[in-house]
Formats: C-alpha cells, structure tokens, sequence
C-alpha cells in the first residue's frame, strides 16, 4: 500500500502519470498490492526513488557493457588519471578532479579498472545518482569518492551496505546470493552480490547479467569437493535511503 501524505493511493492513480509497461509501474504495483505500508511525503518523493531505481537497473547494463574487469582486491588496478590505488585494493578519487568526471571515467575507460563484486555494486550506485542529480549537485554533495566495498561509503549511501529482510523486494534492489560450501581455493566465489534488474535477471560484477538459476549454477560449480549445500538468494535486500537522497535532491536550486 502506498500513502503519500496521508492520503492512500491505488494504481490507477498513477496511470497518468507513467507507461503501463513501463519500469515504474512495475514497481507501483508491487507497492501498491503489498500488505506493508509504505509512506511518503510528497509524491515528488516517490517519483524520485522511481526514477532512481531506473537509473540503477539502467547503471547496471551501463557497467556490464563498460568492459571493467574483474579481480580480488590485491590484483585491482584503476585509471590513475582519476584514481589512486589504495594499498587494500580500493579507489581513492584524486584531489584535482570532478567527482562526476571520476565515475564517467569508469564507463568511458572500463578497460583500465578491474575490481570485485561489491564494488561494483557502488560504483552502479554513484552512476545512477549522477544520472538524476544535476552535475553540480553531485559534486557538491560528493567531494570525495572511495570506492572499496562497504568499508569506505559516503554517509548518503551508507544503508547500501546493510542487509535486511524486506517486506518486498523490488527492482533495483541489493540482492546477495550466498555460496556456503565455497571451494577455500576459490575465496572470491563465496558469494555474489547483484542488482535485481526486474525482469527475472540479476546484474552480478564478474558473472554478468543472468537468472537466478544461472547464477546459482555458477556458484555451484565453485564448491569444496563432497559439498552438498547449493548457493542460494538470500532473503534480504540492500537499498539505499531514497527519502534522504530526495531530500538533497528537492532541495537543490541552482
């Protein structure tokens, strides 16, 4: 169920507003159908968490198709143009460039950065974030990016990096499919972390863009000898805070 200032809404209230086939209508009926309520204060607020779980799931494509590698964190390289290697394998925006220009970089250049799954996952973050905020929104309200992770977030992001159950799941979500009997010789399939792209795939850094069925298969095929646990989705969720994220948004002016 959806409350927007009070007031319950139901789909057809936003048959105006977007295409019936369209990414977010997919999600409005998710939300309105659930049994939990979720509440905004304004409907601008639940348009911006749309749009940006459509950038997401458009960021994730974009990554896939960016030819970035994929490595553990001792074999991590980055474009020294934008970026410092930090010794753990992180990227540390340099000092005398554009936050904006930093993550553009990654898509334009993928060659030149390899690193693993759950950094990845933010760097799709930051690219959906610039894709709705104005440039100098998002230079402002990012001045230094490290990516590496869920050690290092910004503050605005921070929720990113915490699993939960959710009483739905939806597109654009944070998903974790885990590898229990994991091979010790190959520690870097213990899991993989994806975004939901809403049609039935995951994007996943290294694996590419499949089902669950596949994903599960891959990681299956990496399991300690005489293992009879399989890898599975768990039933949790990352997302970031999209009230706080609108709030910057709603607030700017130029």
């Amino acid at each position: 169920m959806i409350v927007i200032a009070g007031k319950e809404m139901y789909q057809a209230d936003f048959d105006s507003l977007f295409d019936a086939n369209s990414m977010e209508m997919k999600i409005i009926s998710i939300l309105v159908s659930s049994s939990h309520r979720y509440y905004y204060d304004s409907l601008d607020q639940l348009k911006f968490e749309l749009r940006l779980r459509r950038e997401i799931i458009a960021a994730s494509y974009e990554l896939y198709k960016s030819g970035m590698g994929f490595a553990v964190f001792r074999k991590t390289k980055c474009n020294p143009a934008y970026w410092d290697r930090a010794q753990d394998g992180g990227f540390v925006m340099r000092n005398d460039v554009k936050a904006s220009d930093a993550i553009l970089d990654i898509f334009k250049n993928g060659s030149k950065y390899s690193t693993e799954c759950a950094t990845a996952m933010m760097i799709v973050y930051y690219k959906a974030l610039l894709n709705v905020y104005p440039e100098d929104l998002f230079n402002k309200t990012f001045t230094k990016i490290e990516l590496m992770n869920w050690h290092r977030i910004d503050r605005l992001l921070r929720e990113v990096g915490s699993m939960a159950k959710r009483n739905d799941y939806l597109p654009a979500d944070r998903r974790y499919f885990i590898n229990p009997d994991v091979d010790p010789l190959t520690p870097h399939w213990q899991g993989e972390n994806v975004i939901d792209l809403g049609n039935g795939l995951y994007y996943g850094h290294g694996i590419g863009i499949q089902n669950a069925e596949g994903i599960i298969k891959a990681l299956n095929r990496n399991r300690i000898e005489g293992a009879d646990e399989s890898a599975r989705l768990l039933d949790s969720a990352g997302r970031p805070d999209f009230k706080k994220l609108a709030d910057v948004y709603l607030r700017y002016s130029p």
